[in-house]
This record gives structure tokens, C-alpha cells and sequence, in this order.
């Protein structure tokens, strides 16, 4: 069966290789990827993506993309002849590309569809503090994460388990996932069920909007806002108008600090500590405005407050 594999980051490369690995059942003929950039910072050499390095890792034929409606692209990858087009973390596709596939496309996604359509399922639902998560793969249409249902692995989200974390563990489960979703279109078995549209919730593009702290929260659910945006791109808030970069946090039990008001600080015992509405967890680690990374007792030591309590904001 012949396939051609679209992707980008990290989260498909398991995919890629599971595969590549299961030759001469399916022959991989055409890698689909992101065209190198600089990826460390904007000054930085262009890097291929993930899924190019890869790619050429295991001797595979790649394209890069750089636009996707483009009748150039459409004709590239009718060249490769295509039983099955398989897409991962990639762009949104036209018709065009997505119906050159003889058996169908489909996607591997990162949440239990309908829950979580859109761009960042997985980490929307650690922030709404869901206790399972999981892939599916769906046949595309035009509309963006709708298709038919073909297969779905779940687990188990971890409470302390961040979205960096998670994505890395469903990228290996969904490996087994498209294998399984290949197999069964492969054997002519597949049975792709409609998704009910009723018990569908948004994953929208992260901004620096939604990712802003509102300290108004109680503790488990900063706790879980905090968790699903580590490591990138991270929850963010200000201190003393300057931007700080939360990445871990614990909830404390009791009340350690007495009460006080949302987003104050208090350092206790060499702890960083900062106030939700019902209580108040420890910052683990962070990134205040032009410093590195540093563990929550570090900025402790350093931590000379002004005039007044002090405040995240």
C-alpha cells in the first residue's frame, strides 16, 4: 500500500517511523513537511522539522511545503500515486489534496473527538483539569476535525503530568493508533462512525491572551491552567509590570500563608509561594522578563519586595 505521510513536529515522527518500520506492507513514497527555518530564535541557521530529520533518517523521499493549495502542491503528490494519504500535526488540507488519496486520508488528532477540535487539544484539556485524554484517527473532510471516526486510544492524565509530558506519551500511543488505523484499511475493515456534533468542545490557537494567569482562580485550577501550558508556551503573568513565565507548580494543603489576595506573594521557608482563591500553591519554576530559568527557591533568595505586599498581576 502506498503512502504518503504529512507532518511537522515532534508528535509524528513515532508515527512516521512505525510505518516505515512495518516496509514492505506499506511503501512510504513521499514524506510531506514544513520547509527549514530557524527554530532556536529568530537569528538562528534554518533547521529542518522533526519530521524531515526523520524522514531522511530512514532514507525516505521528502517535500517541503511551503503552500498547500497550491496546484503545484496538488500535482506533486498526485505524482506519488497515493493508496493512503496519513497526516499528523500538520496544515489544514484542501479537497484538492486530501481526496487524491484512492483509499481516503486521515488524521491522527490529539484528544477523544469530539472533545478538543481545533489547534491545541491537548493542552485545553489539562487547563479545564480533564482526568483522561487520548487520540483518535479520523477520515478528513472540509471541515476542520469532523470526519468520521476510525480508531481511538485513551490514558490516563497524570495530576501532576504537563502538556509537554503528555504530548510526548500520545504521540507513542497514537503511533499504534495509525498502525492499527492502516491495518484495518489495509484488510478492508475499517468502519468509521460519525462523530455526534452535540458533544463537541474547542481547542482554539493558544495566544497571549488565553494563556495570561487570572490569579481568581482556585489553587487546583491554576495548578492545572500552569501544567497545560508547560513548557511552551507557557503560562504567563506580570510582576511589578514586568512578564514572568510560570512553568511548574504544586498545590499546598491548608492555608500555609494566612489569607490574603489573589496573586500575592509570600516566600516561606526558602518557597516561592503565590495565592489562589482558596488557598495557595508553590511556584516551582519560572522565568522572569530577561533572566533565565530558575527554580522557585532560587528566585526566593533573590526576592526583595517593595513597598506593600507583593503581587503577581
Amino acid at each position: 500500500m502506498r503512502v504518503v505521510f504529512m507532518g511537522t513536529p515532534g508528535f509524528a515522527v513515532p508515527s512516521l517511523r512505525r510505518i516505515a518500520a512495518e516496509a514492505p506492507k506499506y511503501e512510504v513514497v513521499l514524506v510531506v513537511t514544513g520547509c527549514d527555518k530557524p527554530r532556536r530564535n529568530s537569528r538562528s541557521e534554518p533547521e529542518p522539522t522533526p519530521v524531515k530529520r526523520a524522514a531522511l533518517e530512514l532514507g525516505l523521499p521528502v517535500c517541503e511545503a511551503d503552500d498547500v493549495k497550491s496546484p503545484e502542491f496538488a500535482a506533486r503528490v498526485a505524482e506519488s500515486r497515493p493508496d493512503v494519504i496519513v497526516v499528523a500535526a500538520f496544515r489544514i488540507l484542501p479537497p484538492e489534496v486530501f481526496g487524491l488519496a484512492r483509499l481516503g486520508t486521515f488524521n491522527l488528532h490529539g484528544s477523544l473527538l469530539p472533545a478538543y477540535r481545533g489547534a491545541a487539544p491537548v493542552n485545553w484539556a489539562i487547563m479545564n483539569g480533564d482526568r483522561r485524554s487520548g487520540v483518535t484517527t479520523f477520515f478528513l473532510q472540509q471541515s476542520v476535525d469532523t470526519g468520521n471516526v476510525i480508531a481511538f486510544d485513551e490514558t490516563p492524565i497524570g495530576p501532576d503530568e504537563n502538556a509537554s509530558e503528555l504530548l510526548v506519551r500520545l504521540s507513542e500511543i497514537g503511533a499504534g493508533t495509525v498502525a492499527r488505523t492502516l491495518s484495518m484499511i489495509a484488510d478492508g475493515t475499517v468502519s468509521p462512525q460519525r462523530q455526534d456534533d452535540r458533544l463537541a468542545t474547542k481547542a482554539p490557537k493558544l495566544t497571549r491572551e488565553n494563556t495570561r494567569i487570572e490569579w481568581g482562580r482556585t489553587v487546583q485550577q491554576l495548578h492545572d491552567f500552569v501544567r497545560g501550558l508547560a513548557m511552551k508556551p507557557a503560562a504567563w503573568t506580570t510582576l511589578d509590570g514586568k512578564l514572568v513565565k510560570i512553568y511548574a507548580t504544586s498545590p499546598l494543603p491548608g492555608n500555609p500563608g494566612g489569607d490574603a489576595e489573589p496573586g500575592s506573594i509570600l516566600v516561606d521557608g526558602g518557597r516561592l509561594l503565590a495565592r489562589g482563591t482558596d488557598g495557595w500553591l508553590e511556584v516551582l519554576s519560572l522565568q522572569p522578563e530577561g533572566k533565565k530559568a530558575m527554580d522557585g527557591g532560587s528566585f526566593a533568595r533573590g526576592f526583595r519586595p517593595g513597598d506593600g505586599a507583593a503581587r503577581f498581576s
